[in-house]
């Protein structure tokens, strides 16, 4: 009797644990095949309207973002730092898919003084989609010491300031007018433990799983929409300190690629890598204890970066 308990127990435990981590990769699975057999226009525009805004949306995954929205129909804010890349890539999406663009030129590295002058521009449009996809990360790597104060408060201005402002701005809005709207926070998969040599980027995606799980309960009877979308590597110039990662594999795709499978969970699911592999990746990964998973994020992370900084160098520049 007692053995049936535990093999009872034991069922419902590997139950709980597929559901929880094969749920979001066997969507993505069925969305792929049914793109590819079954074509069917996707209806966000029925619930959002027609205008989505990306941030950091001149490269990678923002790029990405913003070009497969802008192949949906979509017109495009697109939000960045440099002016010149800004109207390359709104050139460039209007050419290809025949979409509206409107471009917001802003540094979010700033910090606070920002804000004012952004949400006048982005009031502009009847933005109904937003990617929180700006961040930017550590290059190379190394121990806290070797990240300069300066450095240390853009990665929090961008990768939690960004996020944390836009959300509350656009719930709020969105609430007050009685609208639609959806809002997906871009994290990483680095989430799931500690993340040494890397400290203040991966506590930012920490914060930032924390932060979109609490709003999804803040939201979930306004009709808003909250995702979160955390890849693994993905082929960015985010990246660039490791070759390995640059080269790219199945499990390390290019953005476009990600930005495919990704799109497809938009109004479906509120929590996804946003890639079939990352998420049988992760799967596997979550399998380990933590304790194990923080040890070998160590070693991996050592054979992967080309050259991790070094605390010698950092305690100068901490100095001027």
């Amino acid at each position: 009797m007692f053995e049936g308990y535990l093999i009872g127990v034991g069922i419902y435990a590997l139950a709980c644990y597929l559901y929880d981590n094969l749920r979001t990769p066997m969507y993505l699975l069925y969305r792929s095949w049914q793109q590819r057999h079954k074509p069917q226009q996707i209806h966000l525009m029925e619930k959002y309207g027609k205008w989505a805004a990306v941030t950091g949306s001149t490269d990678g995954i923002g790029k990405a973002y913003a070009r497969e929205l802008a192949r949906l129909g979509f017109n495009i804010v697109l939000i960045s730092r440099t002016q010149t890349k800004l109207e390359a890539v709104a050139q460039e999406i209007e050419t290809d898919f025949a979409v509206e663009t409107f471009i917001v030129q802003c540094d979010f590295s700033k910090g606070a003084e920002i804000y004012n002058n952004l949400f006048n521009k982005l009031s502009e449009k009847p933005i109904g989609i937003l990617i929180n996809n700006v961040g930017i990360g550590h290059n190379p790597p190394g121990p806290i010491g070797t990240f300069s104060p300066e450095h240390m408060w853009q990665v929090i201005n961008v990768n939690i300031g960004a996020a944390t402002q836009l959300s509350r701005h656009f719930i709020y809005k969105w609430r007050k007018a009685g609208e639609k709207g959806l809002i997906v926070n871009i994290s990483s998969g680095i989430e799931l433990q500690s993340c040494p040599f890397g400290s203040i980027y991966g506590g930012s995606k920490a914060y930032m799983q924390s932060f979109t799980k609490a709003l999804q309960e803040e939201t979930k009877n306004m009709g808003i929409t909250i995702q979160l979308c955390s890849p693994n590597f993905v082929v960015t110039k985010i990246n660039s300190y490791s070759m390995k990662v640059m080269r790219g594999n199945l499990l390390i795709p290019p953005p476009e690629e990600y930005a495919k499978w990704a799109v497809s969970t938009l109004g479906k699911v509120d929590e996804t890598s946003g890639y079939f592999w990352h998420g049988i990746q992760n799967a596997i990964w979550k399998i380990l204890p933590y304790r194990l998973r923080a040890a070998l994020f160590v070693i991996i992370c050592k054979k992967l970066v080309d050259k991790l900084g070094k605390m010698e160098t950092r305690e100068e520049t901490n100095k001027s």
